[in-house]
């Protein structure tokens, strides 16, 4: 399964593209962030983010587009530019009918570490590991993008495959 991670962000989007599937090492295609000039009027930098999270689109061909969910922060600005930068990535995959995965940042590092309060070296040590990057992914951002696809890929793929079953049995049971 080929997953876009977005870890929302103004300033640093992170991104990465994977392919991967439930337990297995992950192929990395792309992991890196989206960068805005703080100063820059917000319209010009949410632009930003569409315009480059469409050529990462456009390029990679994602089946799924895996976002942090935004939680509760006490910094409201903080929690209002995630959710602006997630709405971009949220948008993008409605307009092209691609399947959404939301991860909390809890599910992401339990996911990735097996412990849901890992620290943020813990998770980038852990993805380089899962990736098999010669190199941890720099900054943390695009770490967090890359633990974002995995849990995505991981998790996702297994209750695609459980919905999957359901429909059918559901589908068989409603012919008979």
């Amino acid at each position: 399964m080929r997953v876009l991670g977005i870890d929302p962000g103004l300033t640093r989007c992170g991104v990465a593209v994977i392919d991967g599937t439930p337990g297995r090492p992950v192929q990395a295609h792309h992991v890196g962030v989206i960068t805005t000039p703080a100063d820059s009027e917000l319209c010009d930098r949410l632009t930003t983010i569409y315009e480059q999270l469409t050529l990462l689109i456009e390029k990679f061909s994602p089946e799924v587009i895996a976002i942090e969910r935004v939680f509760s922060q006490q910094n409201v600005r903080s929690a209002m530019s995630t959710a602006q930068a997630a709405g971009i990535g949220l948008l993008l995959a409605g307009q092209r009918g691609i399947s959404v995965g939301m991860h909390t940042p809890t599910e992401v590092k339990a996911a990735v570490t097996g412990n849901g309060r890992a620290d943020k070296n813990q998770v980038t040590l852990m993805v380089t590991k899962i990736a098999r990057l010669k190199a941890a992914p720099k900054p943390a951002d695009a770490a967090d993008a890359l633990a974002i696809a995995i849990t995505a890929a991981w998790r996702g793929s297994v209750s695609k495959k459980y919905e999957d079953a359901k429909n059918q049995a559901g589908r068989r049971a409603m012919s008979k």
